[in-house]
This record gives structure tokens, C-alpha cells and sequence, in this order.
């Protein structure tokens, strides 16, 4: 992969000419006033700011062995970020979109993360017309999130590498075979190569959406930090809530039923 390509990064996707040289849509500041003060990222996503460095240095050893036990956990490295389903307080925030590739469909291409709302967010963006937003790429042969906001939604992210997230994904497509047309859910998994996948995918018998993040780019925008993380959305795509951890269907099943009950409650509020 030459240095000059966008491709892994998170961005870019195949039908038009491919990724331009220049200044990263992440660095160019695009959207952002000179004189206007931090900007609260759209969703779930990591702000840019550079954390000041540790005064002490027992300080500044505990801390950096705190974020390679992060890193090594979910083997993404993203040192800034929460971990999505561990008491953070990001309920209510929009959750911010992607595009992945289906691992039923053929394309092969990294997750899209550009958002389509630059002005008033510090997600990557687009910087020309080649870099189209993750929800309006061509949906052929691609999972775009935002075409699951029409109703209650239930991401489960999971990957192989240490740790044993199967059984949950077991759990988490037998629940989704359940609720028809009352929910919507998808699967994500996070660098495994396409092959693995599509092997674990055809020997579990899964029925429930599966796209791929090979460079954990949508992992990252999201804050997963452990296998399983299961992310549960209103209508529109605002965040409800997310869980941390192994579960079984029964389980599953009630956090899908606490999103739908709260999800009416949230709708009848609205009226």
C-alpha cells in the first residue's frame, strides 16, 4: 500500500476514480470556525484533542499501561477513546455513520466513516466530490447504517482475535431471527480477514446482516473497547444504550425488549 493512499484508512470505497493526494479530510480543519471553541463530535466519536502530557512519572507509566491494556484488548490502539458500554454517558447522542461491506455480497473495500454533516462535526468528512459520505455510497454490496434507522436497531460488533465473542453472535442472530420486522439488526466484525468470516458466518447457519471492518475504522468511531459490544438505537439512530460482555439469547432478548418499550415511550413523548 503506498503512503499516499486513503485506502484502510477508513473512507474510501470503490465506483469512482479512488482517493486523491493531498490533506486528510481528519486534518484540514474543514468545517470548523477559527474562532469558535471545541466542538462536541457528532455521536460516538473520538475528539481530536491531544491529551496534555503527565506531570509525574509514575503518572505517565500507569496511564500508558492502561491504554496498551485498552489496545491489546480490542487490538485497535485508539488511545483516546472510552470504551463504549462501560458507563460512559453517550445516551441520547446520534450515532454516527458508516458504510461496511456485506460479507454475503462480493465488493471488497475498507468502512466508510465520512460523515455528511462537516460543519458542525470533528468525524472525518468529505474534502471533495470523491469522498462521498458513508450514507450516500452506492448500496450495492454494502451495509450503510443509516438504512437501518427506520426502526429500532441492534449492532453487535465482535471480532476472534482475544476473545471468544461466537456464542453471543449465536445468541444475538437467533434473537434477531425472532423480532421480523420490529427491529432492525446487523452484525459487525472487526479486522478478521474476509475468509474467516464468511467460514464462521456459513458453519453458525447466521441469517442477521454481517459487514466487515477490516481497519476498525467504524470500531474506533464507535469506541469499542471488548467482544461483544452490543449497541442499541431509537428510531432516527440515537443511541439508547450499549452493553459490554458475554450474553445469551433470554438476555439479548430483553435488552431488544427495553429498546422497543422505550422506543414506543420515546415516540408517544414526541407526539
Amino acid at each position: 500500500m503506498s503512503p499516499d493512499s486513503d485506502q484502510g484508512r477508513g473512507g474510501w470505497w470503490p465506483g469512482g476514480e479512488g482517493p486523491r493526494k493531498g490533506p486528510r479530510p481528519d486534518d484540514s480543519g474543514a468545517g470548523k470556525g477559527e474562532d469558535s471553541g471545541p466542538v462536541r463530535p457528532r455521536g460516538l466519536a473520538t475528539p481530536g484533542t491531544p491529551k496534555p502530557a503527565g506531570r509525574y512519572p509514575l503518572f505517565v507509566g500507569l496511564a500508558f499501561v492502561a491504554i496498551l491494556v485498552i489496545a491489546l484488548l480490542n487490538l485497535l490502539g485508539d488511545d483516546n477513546a472510552g470504551i463504549l458500554g462501560a458507563g460512559t454517558s453517550d445516551e441520547g447522542l446520534p450515532l454516527a455513520e458508516f458504510a461496511v461491506v456485506d460479507v454475503a455480497g462480493t465488493s471488497d473495500a475498507d468502512a466508510n466513516v465520512y460523515q455528511d454533516d462537516c460543519e458542525g462535526s470533528q468525524n472525518p468528512c468529505p474534502e471533495d466530490q470523491q469522498r462521498v459520505p458513508a450514507c450516500a455510497i452506492e448500496p450495492e454490496g454494502a451495509i450503510r447504517v443509516c438504512d437501518l434507522f427506520d426502526k429500532p436497531l441492534a449492532i453487535s460488533f465482535w471480532f476472534t482475535r482475544g476473545g471468544d465473542c461466537t456464542p453471543t453472535q449465536d445468541a444475538f442472530d437467533s434473537v434477531a431471527s425472532r423480532y421480523g420486522d420490529r427491529a432492525n439488526f446487523l452484525s459487525v466484525n472487526v479486522r478478521d480477514d474476509r475468509e474467516t468470516v464468511t467460514d464462521i458466518v456459513r458453519e453458525r447457519g447466521w441469517q442477521v446482516p454481517v459487514g466487515l471492518d477490516p481497519d476498525g475504522a467504524v470500531s474506533n468511531l464507535y469506541l469499542v473497547g471488548g467482544c461483544p459490544t452490543i449497541v442499541l438505537a431509537y428510531p432516527g439512530g440515537i443511541l439508547y444504550r450499549a452493553v459490554l460482555g458475554s450474553y445469551d439469547a433470554g438476555e439479548i432478548g430483553g435488552f431488544v425488549d427495553e429498546l422497543l418499550t422505550a422506543s414506543r415511550e420515546r415516540a408517544a413523548s414526541d407526539r
